[in-house]
């Protein structure tokens, strides 16, 4: 492979591993972000040495964490929170830091509808959320529960094709399929929220791969580029 060659395809790799940088900067900006799931890009080898990267979203499950709000509700296993956006159009997530707004609704930290809408009446007492989602409340009139709505869970066929936006939510793709609506689970969990997975001890290690990787690389660019700057030297 000539010299330009040679520099053209470090080029490339070093390219790609700062995409790969970018990812683990996401991450670790959102290692405190309720049901975040962590994406990594991994990186494979093409013809004539060239690296090229795909992004793929780790789905395992993060831990619970207990917030003591009756309002939250962490997710065990598989599944999204379908979601109302103000605009109408409807998206997925995992982060359950509920709250109630000013029309009584139960609603995201942004403001989205849980579900098509559940209203929690104004004299609640209690509020009580089963495994399966059911929502019921303890009003002061009455001692007896009542149910008011349920939170829906879904899941896709190919979650890893899922997009996100903001608000901490997902929406799905083409490759993603349709939302399959979980029926019969029990797997909501009241009082608590699920933390990101992501690992920064994992984290730490990759930054560590990458950036003797990345040293390795653009020396190798210097090297190159000082032999053939020699090279047109010795030709004049």
């Amino acid at each position: 492979m000539n010299p330009q060659g040679l520099i053209s395809k470090s080029v490339n790799n070093v390219n790609t591993m700062f995409d790969s940088l970018g990812y683990i900067t996401t991450n670790v900006s959102n290692y405190n972000t309720a049901g975040y799931k962590a994406q990594r890009f991994e990186c494979y080898m093409k013809e004539f040495g060239l690296l090229e990267g795909t992004v793929r979203t780790n789905y395992s499950q993060g831990d619970l964490l207990n917030t003591d709000n009756q309002f939250d509700i962490g997710i065990q296993g598989v599944g999204f929170i379908p979601v109302t956006k103000k605009d109408g159009s409807t998206a997925y997530t995992r982060d359950g830091s509920f709250g109630v707004n000013k029309d009584g609704y139960l609603v995201t930290k942004d403001g989205s509808l849980v579900g098509d809408g559940i209203k929690i009446p104004a004299n609640y007492e209690k509020i009580k959320i089963s495994t399966d989602g059911t929502v019921n409340i303890i009003s002061s009139t009455s001692s007896e529960p009542e149910k008011v709505g349920k939170i829906p869970l879904v899941t896709f066929n190919n979650p890893e094709e899922l997009k996100s936006v903001e608000g901490d939510c997902m929406v799905p793709t083409e490759k993603t399929g349709k939302p399959l609506l979980l029926s019969d689970h029990s797997s909501i969990k009241q009082g608590c929220i699920e933390r990101s997975n992501v690992n920064m001890y994992d984290t730490v290690n990759e930054v560590l791969r990458l950036n003797g990787s990345l040293i390795s690389s653009t020396r190798l660019i210097k090297a190159v580029d000082e032999m053939y700057r020699q090279s047109i030297n010795l030709r004049q």
